[in-house]
């Protein structure tokens, strides 16, 4: 129907037909993968700020670098980051070594949303002040002691018919406690109230509410392996890393260290396994892997004999050395080595908000907030050439602080360098393909033949001029910066048989000499049978 009212349309509503107009994908959304002291395990989470960080993930913890990270990254410009916590329960989980703290409120139990340590602070408060007198219902109150969070679910029941049975309520609402196992025939009994009116129900005796006991509580966590990220199963249960098949869009990916060196998980290290791994995988998901230098780079020389060795050499994938020293409340505010992708990701988020994604983000400008010092100095000669390597600097200048400087990709040098080099020139390009991808799946439910190819060239077109304008590539007129090629040049009968349309999209960057070129395979029309 559509179709044959597009054909029936007047000059006007064939060029309304004709426009969609194509959106801007966001290019700094950063994803974290490692652990954290509590929040849902492998599950993508989206934050906005560390603050909210904070209340999901717990915020900063010694054991483990993906908290100061996802700090860095906010502090250092980030607008929007994706947490994915991994778990590695305690071995073996019984009844006296659990994952998840258990907390009985008379015969209700109750079992901790997340596993961790985090939920042995909980406590729990019943009373029966309803306005209603139903015998079978009661007021249920949860709190965690150390943030002080309180969760309040009032006229709650056992029933099985009730609209507001508790095992139900709790599934849908809250944050802090699931009911694990049967629910009791009876309500549990209430609290009492402090002897004195005006005491704190929580902190008064142990009778004004319920903690979790001593054979409840949760084990400590093991710390990470490689299995837990990439091990087998994890593809398809989209759990590890793999869990970011459940987030619509990440640019850029950290992986905080994992590995204690020397009994240090701040300072730690990542399987080689693992970056060959998520270079590959941010090939898939046209995003960009930020490495960062091994623990064992405590100089220039180290840096030099180890880059071969980093385990990718992806065209999606940038390393920037060395790492911070920034001081550590947890450790009584001593200096300590913490690797930059955070911060580096945070800049990188800053310059794509003020310039945009075509401008590296590097120079003077680029200042690294909340970073005192780098473990190793690096000079003008050395940055040269470290550069030349494709490791990218931290440096310390003067009048300017902590600055980056550098933005290359660890790609080879190859007949492709001029897009894969450059990290700004890959991530324009990932930006557009992106960008072009969502904005044609319009195609799909239109006949894969010239008009559709008219209107796929329009529309990429504008998109383009748009980006011309704020200045995203070299030339003086759009003819010299960018073309768009989407018709019998680049889909053949076969592919029009198959209902597969091919855009060809060259753009000029900032800095290089040779058009880049990206490539997008849409599905159009319907696949004929014969």
């Amino acid at each position: 129907m559509h179709a044959a009212l597009s054909y029936a349309s007047t000059a006007p509503e064939q060029l309304s037909a004709a426009l969609h107009p194509i959106a801007a994908v966001a290019t700094s959304v950063a994803a974290f993968v490692g652990r954290a002291l509590r929040g849902p395990v492998d599950e993508p989470v989206g934050v906005a700020s560390f603050a909210e960080f904070e209340r999901q993930f717990g915020g900063l913890w010694a054991d483990s670098a993906l908290g100061y990270a996802v700090r860095d990254f906010f502090l250092n410009g980030g607008a929007k980051a994706v947490i994915v916590r991994l778990y590695r329960a305690p071995a073996p989980v019984d009844a006296t070594l659990r994952s998840h703290a258990i907390l009985r409120a008379g015969a209700l139990t109750l079992r901790a949303r997340d596993p961790g340590t985090w939920g042995n602070a909980l406590q729990a408060r019943v009373d029966h002040e309803l306005l209603s007198g139903d015998p079978h219902s009661f007021n249920l109150s949860v709190r965690d002691s150390v943030t002080g969070h309180v969760e309040v679910f009032r006229n709650v029941s056992l029933g099985a018919s009730h609209p507001r049975r508790i095992d139900l309520v709790l599934c849908s609402v809250s944050r802090l406690v699931t009911v694990s196992g049967e629910l009791p025939a009876e309500r549990p009994a209430g609290n009492p109230r402090p002897a004195d009116e005006h005491g704190d129900a929580w902190d008064s005796g142990a009778a004004s509410n319920t903690r979790v006991a001593a054979a409840d509580r949760a084990g400590t966590e093991l710390p990470l392996t490689l299995a837990d990220f990439i091990g087998s199963g994890k593809l398809a249960a989209r759990a590890g890393l793999y869990a970011l098949a459940r987030t619509d869009l990440f640019n850029l990916l950290c992986i905080p260290p994992y590995l204690d060196n020397g009994g240090d998980l701040l300072d730690g290290g990542v399987d080689d396994a693992l970056v060959a791994e998520a270079g590959a995988y941010c090939e898939l998901r046209r995003a960009m892997l930020l490495v960062d230098p091994p623990p064992a780079w405590n100089s220039v020389d180290n840096a030099v004999e180890g880059v071969a060795a980093l385990g990718t050499s992806s065209r999606n994938a940038a390393l920037f050395f060395p790492r911070l020293l920034q001081a550590v409340e947890q450790r009584s505010g001593a200096l300590t080595r913490l690797v930059p992708c955070g911060a580096v990701a945070g800049i990188i988020a800053r310059t794509d908000h003020q310039r945009g994604v075509w401008k590296a983000p590097v120079g003077m400008d680029t200042t690294l907030v909340g970073v005192p010092g780098l473990s190793v100095p690096v000079n003008d000669g050395d940055g040269t050439m470290l550069n030349s390597l494709g490791i990218n600097c931290l440096r310390t200048m003067p009048g300017a602080g902590r600055i980056v400087w550098g933005a290359r990709t660890l790609h080879d040098d190859d007949p492709d360098g001029a897009q894969c080099k450059g990290m700004p020139v890959r991530r324009t390009a990932l930006f557009i393909e992106e960008s072009v991808v969502r904005g044609t799946r319009w195609a799909a439910f239109e006949p894969n033949d010239d008009q559709l190819w008219a209107q796929v060239r329009l529309n990429i077109h504008a998109f383009m001029v748009g980006l011309f304008r704020q200045g995203a590539f070299q030339g003086k007129a759009p003819h010299e910066a960018f073309f768009v090629s989407c018709g019998p040049e680049t889909t053949t009968q076969d592919d029009v048989e198959h209902g597969v349309v091919n855009i060809t999209v060259g753009f000029a960057p900032l800095k290089a000499s040779q058009f880049v070129l990206v490539h997008v395979q849409q599905a159009a029309g319907q696949v004929r049978s014969h």
